[in-house]
C-alpha cells in the first residue's frame, strides 16, 4: 500500500482528530496574519501579471518565505516558486497549492488600488487584471506559510508551498505550462506529498461560505483552433472562390447540433463553445481562410475523445462540401479536477471549524476548469471554493470571475487563511497521530 493510501486510511479510521495545536492556536496564527494579507493581496492586485510573466510576485513569495527560514526554490516552469517548511515532530507531507498569473482584461472596479497594467497578449495590446482573484489566493497562502512556521516546533510532517504560474493557460498555444510544467520539471521528485489541498475564491458563493464537492468538480479544458481553407475572390461574385466565412459558420452551428442531438447530456455534461473567429481584411474581399479558436469542457476522458471526433468530422465534411478544406487542433490545458472522497470526508469536518458547520455546502460540478487536476491526478487531492460576493447580493448578478467589474469580498481572505491552515494542521495531526 503507498504512503498516500497509508495515510488517508489512517485518517478514515481515526474517530476523532488528536490535534497538537489547539483550535486557539491556529485561530490566533491566522489572527496574527490578517492584517498582512490584506496588505499584500492589495499590492499584487495593483501589480498583475500575466502567465509565465510572474517576476515580480514572485519575488514577493520568496522574499517572503526566505524571511520565514525556509529555502525556496524560484525560477520553476520558469517563475515558480516552491518551500518545504519541515515541522518538529515526524508526520506525513503535504503540499499547498495557490496560482499566480493575472488575466488579460482591462480592469472596471474603481477601487483604489486598482491595476492600470498594459501588456500583451497572443499578439494583441490588453489591460491586465486579477479579474480570477489569483492575488487572494497568493495572499491566502503566504498568510498560511507565516502562521505554519509559527507552529514549526509543534508541527508534525512537512508542508511544501507552491506557487504556480500560468493556471489559466499558456501564453502560447499547444505549450506545456502552470501545473504540468512545473511537475515536469521535478518538484515532487524528491517531495512526493501524501495530499495536496487548494483553493479558489468563487462569486456563486456569498462571503463566509465555502463550496466543497467529492469525486469530480470541475470539467477538463481544452483550447481548439480550427483553421478553414477557402479561395479568394471579390466580394461581387462569391461563386468565382470559395467562402471560408461562410463555412465557419456552418461548422460552427453544425457543431452545436453535436452536444444537442448526439451526446447523452444528462450522463455527460458537455459544452463546446467558440470564443474568437477571424478572417478577411476588407468588406467586398472574400478571403482565402478564416480560424476560430475555442474551448472543449467534459468530465469524462471517453467523451471528450468522442467530441473532438464528431467535431472533426463535422468540420470536414461541411468544408468538403464547399470546395473548402478544414483542420482541427486540440491542446489539453487541464484535465477534469475530482476530489479524493476519503480526503473529502476527513476534512470537511476542518472546514466547518473553519466557517461554521452551516456555512459549508455541497456545490454542482461545474464546467470551469482549473490545472490544479494535474497535481490532484498524482496524489489524493482536496480543492474548495471560498465566497466573495457579499451577503444580500443577490449571486445571479454580482460580477463573476474574469470579469472586468470583480471585486470580491475581503472578507475572503481571512477564511481563506483558517480554512487551509485547519485543513493542513488536521490532516498532518490526524494522520501523524495514527502512526
Amino acid at each position: 500500500m503507498s504512503r498516500a493510501a497509508i495515510a488517508l486510511l489512517a485518517l478514515a479510521l481515526l474517530p476523532a482528530l488528536a490535534c497538537a495545536q489547539s483550535p486557539d492556536r491556529i485561530a490566533a496564527g491566522a489572527q496574527a496574519v490578517k492584517p498582512k494579507v490584506v496588505d499584500w493581496r492589495r499590492d499584487l492586485h495593483r501589480h498583475p501579471e500575466l502567465g509565465n510573466q510572474e517576476t515580480r510576485t514572485a519575488q514577493v513569495v520568496a522574499d517572503h518565505l526566505r524571511a520565514l527560514g525556509m529555502e525556496p526554490r524560484t525560477g520553476i516552469g520558469p517563475t515558480g516558486v516552491v518551500a518545504v517548511l519541515e515541522g518538529g515532530r515526524p508526520g506525513p507531507r503535504i503540499a499547498l497549492r495557490a496560482d499566480m498569473d493575472a488575466l488579460p482584461v482591462t480592469e472596471a472596479t474603481g477601487l483604489p488600488f486598482a491595476s492600470t497594467v498594459k501588456s500583451e497578449y497572443r499578439g494583441q495590446p490588453v489591460g491586465v487584471m486579477h479579474a480570477c482573484g489569483h492575488d487572494m489566493h497568493v495572499a491566502i497562502l503566504m498568510g498560511v506559510a507565516e502562521a505554519l512556521a509559527s507552529m514549526r516546533e509543534e508541527l508534525a510532517g512537512e508542508v511544501m508551498f507552491v506557487f504556480q504560474p500560468a493556471e489559466e493557460g499558456p501564453p502560447v498555444p499547444g505549450e506545456v505550462a502552470g501545473a504540468k510544467r512545473m511537475l515536469d520539471e521535478g518538484i515532487w521528485d524528491d517531495f512526493k506529498p501524501d495530499a495536496v489541498l487548494g483553493l479558489h475564491v468563487w462569486s456563486r458563493l456569498h462571503a463566509g461560505q465555502i463550496g466543497v464537492r467529492a469525486g469530480p468538480f470541475m470539467a477538463s479544458a481544452d483550447e481548439w483552433t480550427l483553421e478553414i481553407t477557402g479561395r479568394q475572390t471579390h466580394g461581387s461574385q462569391p461563386w468565382a472562390g470559395v467562402d471560408p466565412i461562410t463555412v465557419a459558420a456552418q461548422v460552427l452551428l453544425g457543431a452545436q447540433s453535436i452536444i444537442a442531438r448526439q451526446i447523452d447530456i444528462t450522463a455527460h455534461p458537455v459544452v463546446l463553445t467558440a470564443g474568437q473567429i477571424q478572417s478577411g481584411t476588407r468588406f467586398n474581399i472574400i478571403p482565402d481562410a478564416a480560424t476560430m479558436v475555442g474551448t472543449l469542457r467534459t468530465f469524462d476522458a471517453g467523451v471528450r475523445e468522442d467530441v473532438i471526433a464528431r467535431f472533426r468530422n463535422t468540420a470536414e465534411h461541411f468544408a468538403a462540401a464547399s470546395g473548402a478544406s478544414a483542420t482541427l487542433e486540440v491542446a489539453g490545458n487541464a484535465p477534469a479536477t475530482s476530489n479524493d472522497p476519503a480526503l473529502v470526508e476527513r476534512l470537511r469536518p476542518s472546514l466547518e471549524r473553519a466557517a461554521g458547520a452551516g456555512n459549508v455546502v455541497e456545490v454542482p460540478r461545474y464546467t470551469i476548469a482549473e490545472d490544479f487536476s494535474q497535481f490532484s491526478n498524482v496524489v489524493p487531492g482536496l480543492y474548495f471554493f471560498v465566497g466573495t460576493t457579499p451577503r444580500g447580493q443577490d449571486l445571479a448578478s454580482a460580477p463573476m470571475n474574469h470579469s472586468p467589474l470583480y471585486a470580491p469580498d475581503e472578507s475572503a481572505l481571512d477564511l481563506g487563511v483558517r480554512a487551509m491552515l485547519q485543513a493542513t494542521v488536521d490532516f498532518l495531526d490526524g494522520a501523524a497521530s495514527a502512526r
